[in-house]
């Protein structure tokens, strides 16, 4: 076990540490390529939506042949969309990737792919908490990699800094060994067939819960991804200095360490669903905060660090549950699926934070939208059922496999 949660999180540190900075190349890549806002905004979510879309498929080969090999091409996709973001010379080359290549990139080596190693490695009743670990994890990266990216776009340029991550990102690779799994059994205990994944798509879209889980989740994406992409650029129009905007990113990722740690440990306490039903409605509150207070250095720095705690806090417990519900067996094919809705939503937050803000010239009908949506995914998540979903036995039977297929 311990093998495979420093590996994982390891891998997470990188592939969301580095992405998590992406919001600070914004008005270097835009300035010195002469694009507007929106050009840039619609790559990330572009990039978003890939990952998105490509999570399922990511988690079905995950599930079906092991984590490694998802990981090995992940790991050189991102390698590869990183150095394409440096020598893209046309809005559609940085779309290819910036978007499309790191966002399929993404799709093999975060969440879906790791998450579904570490649930069928760990037993269920540390399976919250190691999940916490591992999102904790991919926290400090964030908070490690701001300022690193920075400092690199300082000393490199825009471009030295992006084929210097692209090194970086291939340090995934050997890390991927440390997620070998045996290979799964032929059958269950009993005889039982394995359940196929029609079987499993079929059962998980017609369960209310998923469905609820799903559509929370979408509203996490919109909030977060908006934030870290356009929260430089919106404070820069405020007349505040860029080193505030990497400040402010920075104390989200080291704040997020303590956030996703304590919601990972609280999911074995505690109802998972309220949990994230709290999460929501406090980043609600939080927005609503920042933006009725003035706007100062500090202001920014108190927001950060609750919007931190709240960050990637909504992962294990989101997480956990499907595995609860559903049991291991497909755990990173219904991952990428309900991630596939976090990912719609992010696509819509960078690039209606992109296109209102050249429609408008401000960023606040998205802050807006922002704190609705958090009310909404709040009340979406109360009805959740955590139980395990009831299936039928060898022998015509029904009983609760779902937290042990």
């Amino acid at each position: 076990m311990t093998q495979v949660l420093v590996c994982g999180a390891a891998i997470i540190t990188l592939a969301m540490g580095i992405r998590h900075g992406f919001g600070l190349w914004l008005q270097p890549i835009t300035m010195d390529r002469g694009w507007s806002r929106e050009t840039f905004a619609f790559a990330i979510a572009l990039q978003n939506l890939a990952w998105g879309f490509s999570s399922p498929f990511a988690g079905a080969l995950a599930d079906r042949f092991g984590a490694v090999r998802v990981l090995l091409a992940g790991g050189l996709l991102y390698a590869l969309g990183l150095a394409g973001m440096a020598l893209s010379a046309s809005g559609l080359a940085f779309s290819g990737s910036a978007g499309l290549l790191i966002g399929m990139a993404q799709a093999g080596t975060t969440y879906a792919v790791v998450y579904g190693v570490i649930a069928r490695q760990v037993a269920p009743e540390k399976r919250s908490w190691a999940m916490g670990v591992t999102a904790a994890a991919g926290s400090f990266g964030q908070f490690l990699m701001v300022p690193v990216e920075g400092g690199l776009i300082g000393w490199l340029g825009w471009q030295g800094a992006l084929l210097a991550l692209a090194v970086l990102a291939l340090a995934i690779l050997p890390l991927a060994i440390g997620l070998r799994e045996p290979p799964h059994p032929a059958t269950l205990h009993g005889g039982a067939p394995p359940q196929g994944i029609g079987a499993a798509l079929r059962e998980a879209f017609g369960y209310r819960s998923f469905q609820l889980l799903t559509a929370g989740y979408f509203v996490c994406g919109f909030q977060v991804v908006f934030i870290a992409v356009h929260m430089p650029s919106f404070l820069k129009d405020e007349g505040l200095g860029p080193e505030v905007a990497a400040a402010a990113l920075a104390l989200i990722g080291l704040f997020n360490v303590f956030g996703t740690y304590a919601s990972g440990v609280l999911g074995q306490r505690l109802a998972k669903r309220h949990i994230l039903a709290a999460i929501y409605l406090l980043r609600s509150v939080t927005i609503v905060a920042f933006l009725a207070a003035p706007l100062t250095a500090w202001s920014v720095y108190i927001f950060s660090a609750v919007m931190g705690v709240l960050w990637l806090s909504t992962v294990p417990p989101t997480n956990a549950l499907v595995a609860q519900i559903f049991g291991v067996r497909h755990m990173s094919m219904l991952g990428g699926i309900v991630f596939f809705s976090h990912q719609i939503g992010s696509f819509l937050g960078v690039w209606l934070g992109g296109l209102l803000y050249d429609r408008m010239g401000s960023y606040d009908i998205v802050w807006w939208i922002a704190v609705a949506l958090g009310v909404a995914a709040a009340l979406v998540n109360l009805p959740v059922r955590e139980g395990a979903i009831a299936r039928p036995g060898p022998a015509g039977a029904v009983g609760t496999q779902g937290a042990a297929a």
